[in-house]
């Protein structure tokens, strides 16, 4: 697919994820690539990078044979799959970038599959700095075959990895976000503990980092913890909505999430208190709170 220029690509939402994963594939593809997003400031972004600015989601559907979609909630994705469906061609390809509850996928697969079209859902980690570098987490459900069509397209914004079946790459997405959750929650209870304790942060960093707690998300957040920087790279609103899909598709699967659950009553604590649109690492406000400690400085 690299450097088939006649394979026309739309990106529909060009957000903190959005843009520079379209930045990317514009970059690295070969490709024509349409990009439609509400927000005009993104648009302008998008065509100074070299996208073709589109004037509607529906120029994007009509025009382009792939159309990858990195959107906030199920209704948007939902409606813009419908869309898609309606507005688009036999073969066309549909590539969910965002990350949605497993039985929205399956309802949907049917439908894009009747119209003579494809269907991926391919969520991804890594938050906006992988999304930059162009090194996500790319997780992959489907058609086997559509996906190594399309593999070299995901491989400029990431690491693709086929998942499976229909659903099955945002059920991994699932995994992965409930982990990162937990892991998350412990970080920020460890320096709020660790402040609490009146020891030096940045000093707490600099021995723990190759230890057995350390790696990327480690090295991501706690430098923002120590500086109290909770401009968004990952909003906890995002990863909250994943936890509460978790939670859903682990109520359909008859069991329960009992780490889970802790993760969540922090985020909802995060929520009731107005923190919910900044960054994870100021889930440890949730814990400053409790400690009644501060925890790093500016």
């Amino acid at each position: 697919m690299n450097g088939d220029v006649k394979t026309k690509v739309g990106f529909l939402g060009l957000g903190v994820m959005g843009l520079p994963m379209s930045e990317n594939v514009i970059r690295k593809s070969g490709c024509e690539v349409y990009g439609y997003d509400v927000v005009s400031e993104k648009l302008e972004a998008f065509s100074k990078a070299g996208g073709h600015a589109a004037a509607s989601a529906e120029e994007v559907y009509t025009t382009c044979d792939i159309i990858m979609q990195m959107l906030p909630t199920h209704a948007i994705i939902i409606n813009s799959v419908e869309q898609a469906v309606k507005y688009g061609k036999k073969g066309n390809i549909i590539i969910d970038l965002s990350s949605a509850a497993p039985h929205i996928i399956l309802e949907l697969y049917p439908k894009v599959k009747e119209a003579g079209m494809y269907f991926l859902d391919s969520p991804v980690s890594g938050g906006n700095p992988k999304a930059k570098d162009g090194t996500l987490a790319i997780m992959t459900g489907g058609d086997k075959d559509i996906f190594e069509k399309v593999k070299p397209l995901l491989a400029c914004m990431g690491e693709p990895v086929y998942t499976g079946g229909p659903g099955s790459g945002d059920v991994t997405k699932l995994v992965n976000n409930t982990i990162g959750g937990a892991y998350l929650a412990a970080i920020a209870e460890g320096y709020a503990f660790a402040a609490k304790a009146g020891i030096d942060l940045q000093t707490t960093f600099e021995a723990t980092r190759c230890g057995f707690a350390g790696g990327p998300l480690y090295d991501n957040k706690v430098p923002k913890i120590i500086s109290r920087d909770y401009e968004p790279g990952a909003r906890i609103a995002v990863h909250r909505k994943d936890i509460l899909n978790a939670k859903s598709y682990a109520h359909k699967l008859g069991i329960d999430l009992p780490v889970t659950d802790v993760t969540l009553l922090i985020m909802d604590w995060m929520n009731d208190n107005g923190y919910i649109d900044i960054d994870q690492a100021g889930m440890v406000k949730y814990f400053e709170d409790k400690m009644d400690v501060t925890v790093g400085k500016k």
